[in-house]
């Protein structure tokens, strides 16, 4: 497979695991994955939980916050500034295994919430974060292998789930932790 008029990275990237990574068990295997992130249900549904309990209820509400933000900003700003189109619009002749969504590509939603509730799970919780986050990677890369979108893609997707968890936590520890406790 050649990606042409894809950028070097992106292109060498998506070709590698196009030509090597396909095989039944990751056939099944990342498009559950994938599921699993739609609309970042996990996180939600993690969310949800953690406010059921008094020790957890603030990382519940932090989590929510972080992803809410993240959200407006990727979802609703980003993705419609820059029109970056999927790579499943762009070459699409390369067999799918998932429906090509119909939004823009770039940030993924699906890494920026993994990464937002995954990182705020971990600065909240360290030793108890670390399936969040290796789940959260799998979904990331399951966009990839899935060919929604570009490694770029995640890469942004995650860096701004990042940013907006670290955002909210900061915010939080200066403005109101000493406050609620």
């Amino acid at each position: 497979m050649q990606l042409a008029g894809v950028p070097g990275f992106d292109a060498v990237i998506m070709e590698f695991i196009q030509n090597t990574l396909h095989n039944t068990v990751t056939d099944t295997v990342f498009p559950f994955l994938t599921r699993l992130g739609e609309a970042g249900a996990v996180w939600l549904i993690l969310a949800a939980v953690l406010l059921c309990f008094k020790k957890t209820r603030t990382t519940g509400v932090l989590v929510l916050i972080a992803m809410a933000l993240t959200f407006v900003t990727g979802e609703l700003g980003l993705k419609n500034l820059i029109c970056r189109p999927r790579p499943c619009h762009t070459f699409p002749e390369v067999p799918l295994l998932i429906p090509c969504p119909d939004s823009f590509s770039f940030p993924s939603g699906h890494s920026a919430s993994s990464f937002t509730a995954a990182v705020m799970l971990f600065l909240r919780h360290k030793k108890q974060a670390w399936p969040a986050l290796i789940l959260a990677a799998l979904i990331a890369f399951s966009r990839v292998f899935l060919f929604v979108h570009y490694p770029t893609d995640i890469l942004a997707g995650a860096l701004l789930g990042t940013l907006f968890a670290c955002a909210v936590y900061t915010v939080y520890k200066r403005k109101f932790e000493s406050k609620l406790h």
